[in-house]
């Protein structure tokens, strides 16, 4: 019998729900937020359990290999230290495929047509795709911080700069995640896109080692790679200690989302590669 896939096997169920939601104002960014986040919700095996394990696995190979050899902080271990880089990673990557994915099968599939057809906005479109983002790469950190909180000694010195740089990291990712969709004609163009990019700068910001820790020329690769900002702010929530400051790392991240989201919602607005 034939898994259920994030590619497939929840176009019915999904339409299927849809009607309910046709009442009262910002009918379309809300149907098809709807849509969005059941799309991911009705595999959440695949789509947030299997994330989840994969940090796990990280934590405990990585943690328990450099546990006694990595110092990063004072009176912060390394395992400690590990936990709110890998929360963050699972926090963009999965807020990156969820919008990428959905569009992508759209196109493929044909369905796409039933987006663009009713009187949807460019706002609408990128918001619903965006937010449905932003939900699942936080439903997948939850878990993530949840499981892994048991392997170390957290600390949470600001919760606000938690919060505040996971959604803007998954909303760039999940804007990111749109550009991708937009531009790639099939699978095999969003995978270069996701590995050679966002795989790398992803691995590439932080997660595992801190800055400090590079020879000089790397450490001016790693100011110049946005992902780290959002790690290095997301980490100092957790430790109130960081590579840079908070708020100079808010400006970065927040100038980043910017960015994306005009060029997304220009995209939108244009119909670039959504209507033939």
């Amino acid at each position: 019998m034939k898994m259920p896939t994030e590619f497939d096997g929840t176009q019915d169920a999904i339409n299927t729900h849809l009607a309910p939601m046709a009442v009262g104002g910002l009918v379309g960014f809300r149907t098809l937020l709807y849509k969005e986040v059941l799309r991911f919700w009705k595999v959440s095996f695949q789509t947030v359990a299997a994330p989840v394990l994969t940090a796990i696995l990280y934590l405990l190979i990585f943690g328990h290999v450099l546990e006694n050899r990595v110092k990063v902080y004072d009176q912060i271990s390394y395992t400690a230290f590990l936990v709110p880089g890998l929360v963050m990673m699972s926090v963009l990557q999965n807020a990156f495929a969820n919008s990428s994915s959905s569009l992508i099968q759209s196109k493929i599939t044909g369905n796409l047509v039933f987006i663009m057809l009713p009187p949807l906005s460019h706002w609408e479109m990128f918001g619903a795709y965006v937010v449905a983002s932003i939900v699942r790469g936080l439903a997948v950190g939850l878990g993530v911080l949840l499981v892994t909180a048991w392997f170390a000694n957290l600390h949470f010195a600001n919760i606000a700069w938690i919060l505040v740089f996971a959604v803007l990291g998954a909303a760039i990712l999940g804007t990111l995640g749109l550009i991708a969709g937009i531009w790639a004609e099939k699978f095999d163009q969003l995978a270069a896109f996701q590995n050679f990019l966002i795989m790398p700068a992803t691995f590439l910001s932080g997660v595992f080692y801190s800055i400090h820790s590079l020879p000089a020329f790397w450490q001016a690769v790693s100011h110049a790679n946005p992902f780290f900002y959002m790690i290095d702010g997301f980490r100092y929530g957790f430790f109130g200690v960081s590579d840079v400051a908070p708020g100079f790392s808010l400006a970065v991240v927040g100038t980043a989302f910017v960015v994306l989201a005009t060029v997304a919602l220009q995209l939108l607005k244009s119909g670039y590669k959504l209507r033939h």
